[in-house]
């Protein structure tokens, strides 16, 4: 389910941070850009925050799935369109990891955590979310270990 990256950091964390009565909001903030995200299971349209929109290289903050995940890597593509298609005929939460291909020739690493409601409505039901995207890219030959594999520690 989870990838796990191995990643030199460019920036080191705060000094400090790591202390004990730290706020947890605060430390999300430090290691991270959290942001929502919903989508419309009657139309399909997923409607992003606009850091997802960028950072998904999309020029417009609606889009579909397969626009959605055209940037994501192509071996995670089957288990998360199997995610989306439980989500939208039953009431489900989901989570996932993937890497984003930037233009750059980078990896943006990306957990997504989703949950479907609204199925037994006039509606078809919707999806709410949460994009996390770390505040580090990985350089294109950056190892990328799978579910069972291991990498050295960051």
């Amino acid at each position: 389910m989870f990838n796990i990256a191995n990643a030199n950091l460019g920036t080191p964390f705060v000094p400090g941070s790591l202390e004990p009565g730290i706020q947890s909001r605060d430390l999300l903030a430090q290691f991270s850009v959290t942001e929502g995200w919903s989508g419309d299971l009657s139309s399909g349209s997923i409607s992003l925050g606009e850091w997802g929109a960028a950072l998904h290289g999309l020029p417009s903050r609606e889009c579909g799935l397969l626009s959605l995940m055209r940037c994501y890597d192509t071996r995670d593509h089957r288990r998360i369109i199997e995610l989306f298609e439980q989500a939208a005929t039953s009431p489900s939460s989901f989570c996932f990891s993937t890497t984003i291909a930037t233009k750059a020739g980078q990896r943006q690493p990306l957990f997504c955590m989703g949950e479907s409601s609204g199925h037994d409505r006039k509606y078809a039901g919707r999806i709410i979310g949460l994009f996390i995207f770390p505040r580090f890219k990985l350089d294109a030959g950056a190892k990328v270990a799978g579910p069972g594999k291991r990498v050295a520690p960051i």
